[in-house]
């Protein structure tokens, strides 16, 4: 087969490059057909076609991993740099405009996803509907700008070095829980030490390894490696394991307000709850701000502020 120069670009060619560029910062043809909406065939043959028409091989396939070959290493650095060009060229143009628009990819963890995005994104899209905003709910930590996501959503002691970081809201407050039904079988708990002999619903952490239990009552602080027959992964789980009468889960306040209002679960050690880090949205400072971020972190603010005004 002849190979046609990309000396005149088509609509085919853009998206070919754009595909490969996926393929090769994700170093996977399965996360970058996610991150571009398409399959995982239809991506592999975008990036064939455009081996065959440049008549070079750009990546190195194996089952397991995906690299580029030194032309197709050379080839990403450039697009990088184009890319980013187009990228501005259409900001700028944007910009005009009265509202913003394109895509937003957030990265969020468990408790931002419930309590901050599912509360507030609503009035989001309302206001700016010419913006698509696309959620990954991840408690592991990831590397947002290598991962394609525009911005995050963690707990501002978990946040990296070097990205620009807002705070939404204020400290959280952390409290272990129980079922009134638990804790009429069971002595329920005096100290943070004696939940060593309870039930507890352990939880891994996105970072893999199981959380211990935070405690303090003034200047006393204590961290308990709370034993337990089971072990989650999402805070959602735990706290319907902990209605049930499970166990002991802990987890923030606001995620079990309403059980604690009508009774379903209760306070374990009360005296000995901490408050830690607010949730943060972070950004590169590196990159241009994408349309729409700012008015997100606008109306994410303002609808915190809100609730935190009409709760006092």
């Amino acid at each position: 087969m002849p190979v046609r120069p990309l000396s005149r670009l088509s609509r085919s060619d853009l998206a070919d490059l754009n595909a490969f560029k996926a393929v090769e910062r994700t170093r996977s043809f399965t996360k970058a057909a996610i991150e571009l909406g398409i399959t995982t065939s239809a991506l592999s043959h975008s990036v064939r076609n455009l081996e065959e028409r440049l008549g070079v091989r750009l990546l190195n396939r194996t089952s397991r991993t995906v690299a580029p070959t030194e032309a197709g290493a050379n080839l990403a650095l450039r697009l990088e740099v184009g890319f980013k060009e187009i990228s501005e060229a259409l900001d700028d143009i944007n910009r005009m405009r009265d509202r913003p628009v394109g895509r937003l990819r957030l990265n969020v963890l468990s408790d931002g996803a419930r309590l901050i995005i599912a509360r507030h994104l609503p009035k989001f899209v309302s206001l700016y509907p010419d913006v698509e905003v696309e959620i990954t709910v991840d408690d592991r930590m990831v590397d947002i700008v290598s991962e394609g996501f525009d911005a995050g959503l963690r707990f501002g002691n978990t946040v990296p070095e070097d990205f620009v970081a807002i705070r939404l809201g204020t400290e959280l407050k952390w409290v272990a829980v129980a079922s009134p039904r638990y804790l009429y079988l069971r002595t329920p708990p005096q100290m943070p030490e004696d939940l060593r002999s309870h039930s507890c619903l352990q939880m891994r952490t996105g970072q893999g390894t199981i959380y211990k239990w935070e405690f303090r009552r003034g200047e006393d602080y204590r961290v308990i490696d709370a034993p337990g027959q089971i072990c989650v992964s999402e805070t959602a789980l735990a706290i319907e394991l902990a209605l049930a009468g499970a166990g002991i889960a802990y987890c923030l306040e606001q995620r079990v307000n309403t059980y604690l209002s009508d009774g379903s679960l209760r306070v374990v050690l009360p005296d000995w709850s901490p408050t830690e880090s607010a949730i943060y949205l972070y950004y590169p400072g590196h990159r241009r701000v994408p349309q729409g971020l700012r008015e997100l972190i606008d109306v994410l603010r303002e609808g915190i502020e809100h609730e935190h005004t009409t709760q006092q």
